[in-house]
């Protein structure tokens, strides 16, 4: 599975702050970091923002920090703020009428993974994949 350039770096962001949870980042300063475009990140932290998962402070000062405990923020919240978890959880062959009873020809096939993947992104917090602060920007 391939996540989208916009969850890649939702996940990105959301990793770097969570070095340091607690502070506050303006989005220049993640940009330079980073090295996402300025458009780009200031998109993702928008859609963060809307769904709970940062807040952002105005004017002198400002940037964002989070809204929740990073143990309590999964990666299935960060997809599904940046572009809908229907993606990785939908059809595997694109169908929109793909079900138990309307299968595709991949669909009992794909139906464990799809179960694996779901309990693996709702399961796996930012705190979880920290853990030791490798990650590489």
């Amino acid at each position: 599975m391939k996540l989208s350039k916009t969850s890649e770096y939702a996940i990105r962001i959301l990793s770097f702050m969570a070095r340091k949870p607690k502070e506050k980042y303006p989005a220049k300063f993640l940009v330079e970091q980073l090295h996402i475009s300025d458009k780009y990140l200031r998109r993702i932290l928008t859609n963060l923002s809307k769904e709970g998962i940062i807040v952002s402070t105005q004017g002198r000062g400002g940037g964002y920090t989070f809204n929740k405990k990073i143990q309590d923020i999964f990666l299935a919240d960060i997809i599904d703020a940046s572009e809908g978890m229907e993606k990785y959880l939908g059809c595997v062959l694109g169908f929109n009428e793909c079900s138990d009873e309307h299968p595709c020809a991949f669909h009992h096939s794909w139906v464990s993974v799809r179960e694996k993947i779901s309990n693996h992104l709702n399961s796996t917090s930012l705190a979880d994949i920290n853990m030791g602060n490798n990650i590489k920007n």
